[in-house]
């Protein structure tokens, strides 16, 4: 309980890897490390699978998006579910972030109602390039880099 006066009050000046968010959550920093892993690892185990199912698209889809969906939410572990969210609406990565979600539900609208298997897989590769875009929003001046590369290789911008 003083832990989370400190942080309310704004006594608190540690500022360490989790953010300073580390009092206000009831998981300790080892706990907070493992869910991460087993939710990574999870998340990865589905992408896997889903490969082995590739000659089904609508259980590729349903198997890679929520693989993805773990593997982005595993870093809730580590910054909190309000941190994350709020760099995934930066200004910077808001514009990706919204394509990535939009790509997310189309894939799963085409796997789960519309049961269309070329939908399906054009939804995947729209989903794959837009986790891509997300992905490098967070590496400082790679989508510059990415679109210089584009712009030399192919005469076009993305």
């Amino acid at each position: 309980m003083w832990r989370l006066n400190e942080s309310i009050l704004g006594d608190n000046e540690e500022d360490d890897l989790f953010g300073g968010q580390q009092a206000l959550c009831s998981l300790s920093p080892l706990q907070r490390i493992y869910g991460f892993a087993a939710c990574l690892l999870a998340g990865l185990l589905c992408m896997f699978l889903s490969i082995i199912v590739f000659i089904k698209p609508i259980k590729f889809a349903l198997l890679f998006t929520f693989g993805n969906m773990l593997a982005i939410g595993s870093t809730a572990f580590l910054i909190g579910p309000v941190q994350q969210l709020s760099m995934m609406m930066d200004p910077v990565r808001v514009y990706a972030t919204c394509i990535y979600v939009g790509c997310v539900v189309l894939a799963l609208i085409c796997a789960l109602l519309i049961h269309s298997k070329i939908l399906t897989l054009l939804a995947i590769i729209c989903e794959i390039c837009a986790l891509i875009w997300y992905s490098l929003s967070y590496i400082p001046f790679a989508r510059r880099m990415v679109s210089n590369v584009t712009i030399r290789l192919f005469d076009t911008e993305i």
